[in-house]
């Protein structure tokens, strides 16, 4: 992918996303983001679910809206969110195809892990999934997000992936291609809610950003946070490595709203993407995560 697509392809992701406040654009397609109008003249923000999952309630112009996570493997058409005590709201979900990637592994236990690493993934898996359903009641949880490394933007979110010709699951974060030790910080204030070194994912953080919204940063190799702190907008969380599942270092960044993984790019401000202009061609020689 040439760098002018690559870019092109960034800025009308986020073209119109969260500014100070304001609503992200809406991006209804599997792996995006709808914003639903809730028609309610409630004080308070109603109670709103959607396939199961609490959603994101924000007010906007005096009015609610739900801000909802799509997952990727949600399929196009209607769908509708509930709010508690009140009619289903229906929305649409537009088709997307995303493009295909294949990666070659030597180490093959990272792409047909034997029973002892099946145990460890097992149990490991359950503490990113409690993570990823974390929920904390912020009013205003910040929605602008900036890079939280400087690198290369070496591959892009919902690729489909082959491992070693494998089908695998679909890249759900961005990935950016640094040296070594190079720092990440916070995107967006928060609070570190759990912190390990995993098998796919190797040394990572996650940070609870209010009312399901989840970041997840994998493949450090340094940890600079601890369990339970709370991080400010800039605040080094980490350093960019190559633990876990990878082929050279980099981080791997997800977004995770109501339990579904999102295109990180739909929340960058357009300071952050402008930034991305001096990033370089993609690279995909330096990715290789399970996530």
């Amino acid at each position: 992918m040439k760098t002018s697509v690559w870019l092109a392809l960034l800025w009308f992701a986020a073209a119109g996303s969260t500014f100070a406040g304001n609503l992200p654009q809406a991006n209804p397609v599997p792996g995006g983001i709808a914003i639903v109008p809730l028609e309610t003249n409630s004080e308070t923000a109603p109670r709103v679910n959607f396939n199961g999952e609490r959603t994101m309630v924000v007010r906007e112009n005096g009015h609610w809206h739900a801000v909802v996570g799509l997952p990727l493997d949600l399929a196009p058409g209607e769908h509708r969110v509930q709010p508690d005590g009140a009619t289903a709201v229906a929305f649409t979900v537009l088709p997307k195809e995303y493009a295909a990637q294949y990666i070659t592994l030597k180490d093959k236990r990272m792409v047909e892990p034997g029973p002892k690493e099946l145990k460890r993934i097992e149990r490991e898996g359950k503490i990113i999934r409690q993570a990823f359903h974390a929920w904390s009641e912020i009013p205003d949880p910040p929605l602008a997000f900036d890079l939280p490394a400087r690198g290369r933007l070496s591959s892009p979110f919902g690729l489909r992936r082959f491992f070693n010709n494998q089908p695998r699951q679909p890249h759900s974060g961005l990935d950016i291609a640094a040296a070594t030790g190079t720092p990440i910080v916070a995107p967006a204030p928060g609070i570190v809610i759990e912190t390990g070194n995993y098998f796919f994912n190797g040394k990572t953080v996650f940070i609870d950003h209010g009312q399901g919204l989840v970041t997840m940063y994998n493949h450090l190799s340094r940890i600079s946070v601890k369990k339970g702190q709370r991080v400010e907008r800039g605040k080094k969380i980490g350093e960019i490595g190559s633990t876990g599942r990878v082929t050279g270092p980099h981080l791997h960044w997800t977004v995770s709203l109501n339990n579904a993984r999102v295109d990180p790019a739909l929340f960058l401000t357009r300071a952050a993407l402008a930034e991305t202009a001096s990033s370089g061609e993609p690279s995909h020689a330096m990715e290789g995560n399970g996530n």
